[in-house]
């Protein structure tokens, strides 16, 4: 599938919550937060790690049905089993393949490197994010990290980074990870909401290698 950089097929709901549409009507969500008049029609939602703003077992409930499946870190298994999410779960190990049907879902370490935020996502928690492939075109959702060794050798089409600072990296530091990345397309995420502002979306922007496009997906 060629790949439309306007990006037509994804949403950035708000904050770090995500909608990715495959052609056949798969939909993956990951980390419904806030979720505001959704339909359940989560074919997949994924979990990148257990803050209140990824994790939230109210807006997983407001986008999943009966035959919804959930992908989580293995680290959170209590969290999940707390939440009385018990079927159709699979949790997963930094580094590990899923495959899923229609979709290849790759899990990559997200933590902290920067000594200012080490404790805030260290790397013990064994916390993700995730290369999803659907129809051909390799998402990287990157989650809540600063770059690092592992995520620095992702390979990606679509690149969604976190540039709010305080808990992630700041608009500056998703530029240079975004330029080592070398996507088509970056989409700045975590801003505007906790974090960050549309002023860094901005920033970030300018501070991105001109031959790769970067998309503002947010709607609030």
């Amino acid at each position: 599938m060629t790949l439309d950089t306007s990006l037509p097929q994804l949403r950035v709901i708000t904050h770090s919550f995500i909608r990715l549409e495959g052609s056949d009507g798969t939909v993956i969500y990951v980390d419904p937060y806030r979720a505001e008049d959704t339909p359940h029609d989560a074919t997949f939602v994924l979990i990148t790690h257990a803050h209140f703003d990824h994790f939230s077992p109210e807006d997983i409930d407001a986008v999943k049905n009966s035959t919804t499946t959930l992908v989580a870190p293995a680290s959170m298994a209590g969290d999940v089993a707390r939440a009385c999410i018990g079927e159709g779960v699979h949790l997963v190990e930094p580094e590990q393949t899923l495959q899923l049907g229609p979709l290849t879902i790759e899990a990559a370490p997200a933590y902290n490197t920067d000594p200012s935020r080490l404790g805030k996502h260290p790397q013990s928690n064994g916390w993700l994010g995730y290369v999803v492939t659907l129809d051909g075109i390799r998402y990287y959702v990157a989650g809540d990290t600063d770059q690092g060794p592992e995520n620095s050798r992702v390979a990606c089409d679509v690149a969604l980074v976190p540039i709010g600072g305080t808990y992630t990296m700041d608009a500056l530091q998703a530029a240079a990870f975004v330029n080592d990345l070398k996507p088509q397309v970056a989409v700045p995420i975590h801003f505007g909401c906790l974090v960050g502002t549309a002023a860094d979306a901005e920033t970030f922007a300018q501070h991105v290698n001109p031959s790769i496009d970067v998309v503002r997906k947010t709607e609030r």
